[in-house]
């Protein structure tokens, strides 16, 4: 490996960041299309823009990490980028957690605000007697105001065994990491192959559970507010495990090429904040939306 750079690396000119954003607009006039169309058979010419926009992604990601890693391994990253990296995969998952924050907030404010005030609490009786005069404050609402039921998804089964299975990864995850610090390749490669898998294993009982909650309990999009919060807070978080994933996948096969030592594996270690990020932010997710 070359001698670091003493100074700020600034790298050549880079074509990935505009081919990002061409992709990502794939992406969204085709799911956009894809969902218009969604009465259609086929889904219309809306699902080939979102498969391109993907196609163009995936290759865009594979070619800027191959970038990003050729340099790391030729020596040109100071201790300066070094910490640039750093903050800014700090402010990335500060910015997740915000994300995050706004859905839960939308919750909280479903069940704590609007749910009496339909129910009449307070000085809002005739909002209960003009809107939805049958209405009962009670969560999950699982009642829609065109009268149609669902079912609530409990906490046991399913949504247990998936919080058990992440807390079992970031235990998995620490091993790897504590193998890594004391330069054990086999160790590390065992139990950093051990979290990808249960990782995979949680995504797989989620879309388990989401058939079982579309067939069995008529718990879909359209379920009211309850139905909204809930697939939009665990069909978020599904996306982001599946990042942490393939994040983590990413490492596993340098890891499988001799990359990274003991005292230089930053990327190691920001694929695991990341993945711890996202278990705890199932634990929120499975007291406030599953348990309570």
């Amino acid at each position: 490996m070359n001698q670091e750079y003493e100074n700020y690396y600034v790298p050549e000119q880079s074509p990935w960041p505009i081919v990002g954003a061409i992709a990502l607009f794939f992406i969204a006039v085709g799911a956009a299309l894809t969902v218009m169309s969604a009465s259609k058979e086929g889904g219309g010419s809306g699902v080939y823009l979102l498969y391109v926009g993907i196609a163009v992604l995936l290759y865009m990601l594979y070619s800027w990490f191959k970038n990003v890693i050729t340099e790391s391994d030729q020596g040109l990253y100071s201790a300066q980028m070094d910490r640039s990296f750093r903050q800014g995969m700090s402010w990335f998952i500060f910015s997740e957690v915000m994300f995050f924050m706004a859905f839960f907030g939308a919750l909280f404010y479903a069940r704590i605000l609007s749910v009496p005030w339909l129910g009449g609490a307070g000085n809002n009786a005739m909002t209960n007697e003009v809107l939805w005069p049958t209405f009962e404050a009670v969560w999950p609402l699982v009642t829609t105001p065109a009268g149609d039921t669902t079912q609530a998804m409990g906490w046991q089964g399913l949504p247990l065994i998936n919080t058990l299975i992440l807390l079992a990864s970031s235990v998995t995850l620490h091993f790897a990491h504590v193998a890594m610090e004391n330069n054990k390749r086999t160790t590390l490669k065992v139990f950093l192959g051990a979290t990808i898998l249960l990782g995979v294993c949680f995504l797989a009982l989620q879309v388990e559970e989401y058939i079982h909650a579309y067939n069995d309990l008529n718990l879909t999009l359209d379920a009211g507010v309850y139905g909204n919060t809930f697939f939009l807070l665990t069909g978020f978080h599904g996306m982001h495990v599946t990042l942490g994933t393939v994040l983590l996948l990413v490492i596993f096969l340098r890891i499988l090429k001799g990359h990274f030592t003991k005292d230089k594996h930053f990327a190691f270690q920001a694929a695991a904040w990341y993945w711890h990020f996202v278990d705890v932010v199932w634990l929120c997710l499975f007291v406030f939306v599953y348990v309570l």
